[in-house]
């Protein structure tokens, strides 16, 4: 059935008795989640969302959502559903939203048909199929939102695991812990690069004792951050190469000759401090205060 014949346009001109009948349902539903969303934005959501609602209805098609008239709908549930994905609630909480309005349309159509039973039988047909179709729009917005949320919190997690950090005046040290991937290599660039600009460091330290395996893809994502930093000026120093890794790289007959490495960070910083013109020395063993009655403080 495509066309309303209007009947629940007429009754929605009195949209403010459903929307009142509605927002009762909802606030007395055991699904109720007070905790995560404010009766004042449950009323303001409900009041757009049917205004929205009845200018879908009033363009006379009930099977084609993607008309142009539905789309202020459309856009509605987007926005409830990625708001509603945010703070917590469940996939069938944000479809049960657009599925408790069933109820008071059901109750306005029948009161607008009244006896006839294959008129309402029809109308009611109709808008369930509209409503349910709704409703699924609702968890296609939730996954994604809930999908836009995990991969923002995976760049976020990859930006707090590759932390630059200042080891002494022009020296930066990178240590990697996990897997490398294409992905988190562009991260790696991005910091590394954004902290030689910021500190206008010339060395840098990419540590990698705890990166658990390396492979031919790991390795090429290596020479490229090597090769970022050095177009940014500051040469790289890999340091971390454990015997089984340095035997896996020949292996896989990767070329690092190009590359300084080194076997740990201290010999990787001993080497970035030579290359800065400074040495670490030992500290002279201080001599204890004679006593102060003159007599030799080792007797």
């Amino acid at each position: 059935m495509a066309r309303n014949d209007n009947v629940l346009a007429r009754k929605l001109e009195n949209e403010h008795e459903i929307l009142d009948s509605w927002i009762s349902l909802q606030l007395a539903a055991s699904t109720r989640r007070a905790d995560l969303l404010k009766d004042a934005d449950l009323r303001r959501e409900s009041a757009n969302f049917l205004k929205a609602f009845r200018r879908g209805i009033d363009s006379g098609d009930l099977e084609r959502l993607d008309h142009p008239e539905w789309e202020p709908a459309r856009e509605i549930l987007a926005e409830v559903s990625r708001s509603r994905a945010r703070v917590g609630f469940t996939p069938s909480d944000t479809a049960t939203f657009v599925l408790s309005l069933k109820q008071p349309l059901f109750q306005a159509i029948q009161a607008e048909v009244g006896r006839d039973a294959d008129a309402l039988a029809a109308q009611l047909w109709a808008f369930t199929v509209v409503l349910d179709k709704l409703a699924l729009l609702t968890t296609e917005y939730y996954q994604r939102g809930r999908e836009e949320i995990i991969n923002r919190q995976q760049h976020e997690l990859l930006e707090l695991s590759t932390p630059v950090v200042k080891l002494w005046e022009g020296i930066l040290a990178l240590p990697l812990i996990g897997t490398l991937d294409s992905e988190r290599t562009q991260i790696v660039m991005e910091s590394l690069l954004q902290q030689i600009v910021e500190t206008g460091a010339s060395i840098a330290i990419i540590d990698i004792t705890g990166v658990p395996t390396v492979d031919t893809l790991v390795a090429q994502h290596l020479l490229k951050t090597v090769a970022a930093g050095r177009l940014m000026g500051a040469d790289c120093i890999i340091s971390g190469i454990r015997p089984q890794i340095a035997a896996t790289i020949v292996h896989l007959g990767v070329d690092l000759s190009s590359v300084i490495t080194k076997a740990t960070m201290a010999d990787a910083f001993a080497l970035a401090l030579n290359r800065a013109g400074m040495t670490v020395q030992a500290r002279a063993k201080r001599r204890r205060p004679e006593a102060d009655d003159g007599t030799d403080s080792d007797s």
